[in-house]
């Protein structure tokens, strides 16, 4: 449910206009930021009803049809990261801050470790037994990314990095180690992504002291090509475009993959510890769009 059915108070900060915290950078009409209201994060999730729902294929059950959401208890304890395109929102933001629901394209769901171990854990443990490297890793702080989606209009490289610059300023801001979360190829049937699967988990598998497998029940294999037999150009053509992005930032990917039939996805883990993404991406989406003070992030 979003906040406004649940009654779950706002900040009383942002209520009060404080949001230059929540923006992150903008570029053109283009800006990424924080919500910072209910209606923004109903918002969010009309954006990732088209995406999910009416453009690819995953099936909505009545209540989501009817709300035309995506939704589920994760929003609530969430940060929603958005684009908003300023330029759908000609008379600018209302006097108490509301911005025209359409002016939101983009969006990322951010779960910072603190909160999901108060409010019941991680959605991707439904996939992946992460429990292991949590373990395995408790002095460090973990961000589970998720709910990635842009609209087709916006579906460019200075939106894309709209994004990762927002979240690269919150891992900052936040004092974040590790990264991870579930990226989707369309379709449900493995044998037709054999290729880049196997691609994954010959060239990108995470080291032993990073390894997360996929919960036994839900496991499919990734490993279905010899190694000498997957074509790496053919692989990386077939790889969709933000796990493409995730592999150049120097992300590893966990062990087996899962299929999602709710939303007619096949799965794969990824993850970053933070101290090894590539210099060049995090010195490039850290500084490359400035933020409303003009100050760009320090480096962890």
């Amino acid at each position: 449910m979003n906040t406004r059915e649940t009654g779950r108070s706002i900040d009383p900060l942002l209520a009060a206009g404080a949001t230059d915290r929540l923006s992150y950078g903008r570029k053109g009409a283009l800006e990424v930021r924080l919500a910072r209201s209910a209606p923004e994060i109903d918002a969010a999730q009309a954006v990732r009803y088209r995406v999910f729902y009416e453009e690819m294929s995953a099936t909505p059950d009545a209540e989501t049809r009817a709300r035309k959401r995506d939704f589920d208890r994760f929003d609530e304890i969430c940060d929603h990261l958005l684009v908003v395109d300023h330029s759908l929102a000609p008379d600018g933001e209302g006097a108490g801050g509301e911005l025209p629901p359409e002016a939101v394209v983009g969006c990322y769901r951010l779960l910072r470790q603190e909160v999901a171990e108060r409010e019941g854990g991680f959605y991707t443990a439904s996939e992946y037994d992460i429990a292991p490297l949590l373990a395995r890793h408790a002095g460090l702080n973990f961000l589970e990314l998720g709910r990635s989606c842009v609209l087709k209009p916006y579906r460019t490289k200075p939106t894309v990095e709209l994004l990762w610059h927002g979240i690269m300023h919150y891992v900052t801001e936040h004092k974040l180690d590790v990264m991870f979360g579930c990226a989707s190829f369309e379709g449900t049937n493995p044998d037709s992504l054999a290729t880049p699967l196997s691609y994954l988990h010959h060239h990108h598998a995470a080291p032993d002291d990073w390894k997360v497998r996929a919960l036994p029940e839900r496991y499919v294999e990734m490993n279905r090509m010899a190694k000498e037999d997957v074509d790496p150009r053919e692989a990386l053509r077939a790889l969709p475009p933000m796990i493409k992005g995730y592999l150049r930032a120097g992300c590893y990917i966990g062990e087996g993959a899962v299929i999602d039939h709710q939303f007619g996805t096949t799965d794969v883990l990824i993850l970053f510890p933070v101290a090894q993404i590539s210099g060049r991406y995090l010195s490039k989406f850290s500084v490359k769009y400035g933020t409303p003070s003009g100050k760009a992030s320090p480096q962890r």
